[in-house]
């Protein structure tokens, strides 16, 4: 009877101590370099005045108060529209805009991607070729097909062109190359329609696809101002209604240094909530065959 070797094949060393705590320093570095500006706007909304025209500038406040934050508010209870207005405003349209854009970016990329019709190709073609085009670019075309269908001075003037962002489709188009046709092919011959094998296995196979877009499209629609189809003040946005409020000049950089921070830190919020699942699902997402 013959005898059989088994070759045990030894894992490799991993990096030695030294290694890793070279790297861990390396990035506490380059982490401290990216948040210091973060820090440096939170630190100014708590300036005071003399602090903040100090020369040389200081990076950190010494004597933090929150006559800027005070200053906000006294500075909109003087207006015709109350402040609450503007903040609901900007809730409304970031809140919609990053909720319809994922969904006709999602119905799109499914379309092209997993049905066959005649000129399938070149309207994917058309998609790409769209994403070469700036947005200062497409600003007054937009406009002009906007004041034609009526929607100038109306939320839909921002959402309309938010649901038709050739980069969104292009995104979850790519991503579902990997689902299984066979799977979905399972599920028709099961019985299942098209909007329950869109929700119940479609979108959760690109779940870092939309989770990204969430980030990208409230970060932009956040921090828009819409002055260019808005003109009424009843439906301005709250980032337009602070660029106005602090235009008055240097009397208004404590409320400015506010402004900045509260600007920054809700998309922020929104990132770190949601980037701990982009990472997760990136590294999962995809059926493979």
């Amino acid at each position: 009877m013959k005898h059989i070797k088994l070759r045990v094949i030894k894992p490799r060393a991993g990096r030695s101590f030294a290694g890793r705590t070279a790297n861990f320093v390396f990035l506490c570095l380059l982490a401290s370099v990216m948040i210091l500006p973060m820090v440096y706007v939170i630190s100014n909304a708590f300036k005071p005045l003399d602090e903040l025209f100090v020369f040389p500038p200081r990076f950190f406040v010494r004597n933090p108060t929150l006559n800027n934050f005070k200053g906000i508010s006294a500075l909109f209870s003087e207006t015709m529209v109350p402040f609450t207005r503007y903040v609901s405003n900007t809730i409304l349209i970031t809140v919609v805009g990053t909720a319809g854009s994922i969904f006709v970016a999602s119905a799109a990329g499914y379309v092209l991607e997993k049905k066959k019709f005649k000129g399938k190709n070149f309207m994917f073609n058309m998609v790409v070729t769209a994403m070469m085009f700036t947005t200062a670019v497409t600003a007054i075309p937009n406009y002009l097909i906007m004041s034609r269908i009526g929607v100038i001075d109306t939320y839909w003037s921002i959402f309309l062109p938010t649901f038709g962002s050739s980069f969104n489709v292009f995104l979850m188009k790519q991503f579902m190359v990997n689902v299984p046709d066979t799977i979905l092919e399972a599920a028709r011959v099961d019985g299942a329609g098209e909007q329950r094998i869109f929700w119940t296995i479609v979108m959760p196979s690109v779940k870092s696809a939309w989770l990204t877009l969430i980030i990208f499209s409230f970060q932009s629609l956040w921090g828009t101002t819409a002055s260019g189809t808005i003109y009424s003040e009843q439906l301005k946005t709250l980032p337009y209604a602070m660029s106005q409020a602090v235009s008055a000049g240097i009397s208004r950089t404590g409320e400015s240094a506010a402004i900045s921070m509260l600007m920054m830190i809700v998309p922020i919020i929104i990132f770190i909530i949601t980037q701990s699942n982009v990472m997760e699902t990136m590294m999962s997402s995809g059926i493979k065959e």
